[in-house]
């Protein structure tokens, strides 16, 4: 009776981690075969070099760039906000903080990242852009600037907890060794600890990039829907996630060009952030430093 009841559980626990691969499975299939009716009429060349991209309009450019451009430039602004935060906020968790202290201020960090993302972009919408127009004259009402800037809040976490769960993990032999030999606090934290937890450090931060990458609510609310090869964080950019929400929830007839244009842009996105999960991944097995 009992390896009856082993067998069933390893059967069911099998099952739970089969779903999750046919699920990823699914997904490439579908994004595959509708990206490949698209590409029959839209050459390889073109989406990746034409600088225009209007499937939307009267005469039709199914170029990425522009897509890529802004997603590019809200990513950028949103890891130049959220590094420096997420790790200063790290830092001071893992090495200077009380323990006390510590136990309650990470779960607050973390609520960050259970906030809805469409409430980030009211925000950016209604209170960073205003705010921006004040300061910074040209801003657009639809910008990348202030989207970029909310999404790198909505990020803080991802760097903050991972980065300061790879500086807790360092012994304390390390830093104990550094003061015998008489280092500083601040010359411990950035010559022994950072160094020691660096694959840590750079898997969190490749992630919240392609947490970023992927973002959708913001940059449609915030951004702008006007794709453009730029990189000025003043003008409306579009990203690749707000195209396709433009295209899935207007009046795009089902099985059109237009319509399988949002796979094609879908697999790249897809294959982006694919290959920056496998290089986080590569650089924290490689790196790893295995601490007896």
């Amino acid at each position: 009776m009992l390896k009856i009841k082993e067998y069933i559980i390893e059967k069911a626990l099998f099952m739970c981690a089969l779903i999750t691969v046919l699920t990823t499975a699914g997904i490439i299939l579908i994004l595959t075969v509708e990206a490949f009716s698209f590409f029959r009429n839209v050459s390889l060349y073109d989406f990746f070099t034409d600088p225009q991209w209007t499937p939307l309009y009267s005469e039709k450019h199914f170029g990425i760039l522009s897509l890529l451009a802004g997603t590019f430039l809200t990513t950028v602004i949103a890891i130049m906000v959220a590094l420096p935060v997420g790790m200063g906020i790290a830092i001071y968790l893992s090495e200077y903080a009380p323990r006390s202290f510590r136990k309650i201020i990470k779960p607050l960090l973390e609520l960050l990242a259970a906030v809805p993302t469409v409430v980030y972009g009211f925000f950016a919408l209604m209170v960073v852009t205003p705010f921006l127009q004040n300061i910074i004259p040209g801003v657009s009402g639809f910008n990348a600037l202030s989207a970029g800037i909310v999404m790198g809040v909505m990020i803080i976490p991802f760097i903050s907890s991972m980065s300061e769960d790879a500086l807790h993990a360092v012994p304390k032999s390390l830093r104990e060794a550094a003061y015998g030999m008489g280092s500083t606090r601040l010359q411990t934290v950035f010559r022994v600890t950072i160094p020691s937890a660096s694959s840590g450090i750079t898997a969190s931060t490749i992630l919240a990039i392609s947490r970023a990458i992927g973002e959708t609510m913001i940059v449609t609310i915030a951004a702008g829907q006007m794709p453009g090869l730029t990189l000025n964080p003043l003008k409306p950019v579009q990203t690749i996630t707000a195209y396709i929400v433009q295209v899935s929830s207007g009046d795009v007839q089902f099985g059109s060009l237009e319509h399988q244009s949002i796979f094609a842009a879908g697999i790249s996105l897809f294959a982006l952030t694919f290959i920056l999960n496998s290089v986080s991944f590569w650089i924290k097995k490689k790196y790893r430093i295995q601490y007896e």
